[in-house]
């Protein structure tokens, strides 16, 4: 398989800020140990939930894939929105996050449709 045919879907909107939203979180370096895990982990799975869904020819295994990426993009603004309460992050990097989250919550949604 050519490499265009492969990755064709990484061009997509949904595809760049699921990646970013991985990337943010990473570097967002959140101070608790248990939901710098629990964030990266959700993020990374948003992110290859998404990548999985996307090239998949069945409908039912696309919803099946965007409706985990989606779920797990909550999971990881509920992580971010806890780690601003207990001050766990830099509170300006969080909320950015979060608001990358919710974008890519509301694409996956649209892709639900």
């Amino acid at each position: 398989m050519q490499n265009a045919q492969l990755n064709h879907f990484q061009k997509l909107d949904v595809y760049v800020v699921a990646k970013g939203l991985a990337v943010q979180v990473h570097r967002a370096k959140i101070r608790d140990a248990e939901l710098r895990d629990q964030a990266l982990r959700a993020s990374k799975s948003a992110f290859l939930q998404l990548a999985e869904g996307l090239p998949n020819y069945g409908v039912a295994m696309r919803r099946k894939y965007f409706i985990c990426a989606r779920n797990s993009a909550c999971e990881v603004a509920a992580a971010l929105d806890l780690a601003i309460e207990l001050d766990a992050i830099d509170r300006e990097a969080g909320l950015e996050a979060i608001g990358t989250a919710v974008r890519l919550s509301a694409l996956l949604g649209g892709l639900l449709r």
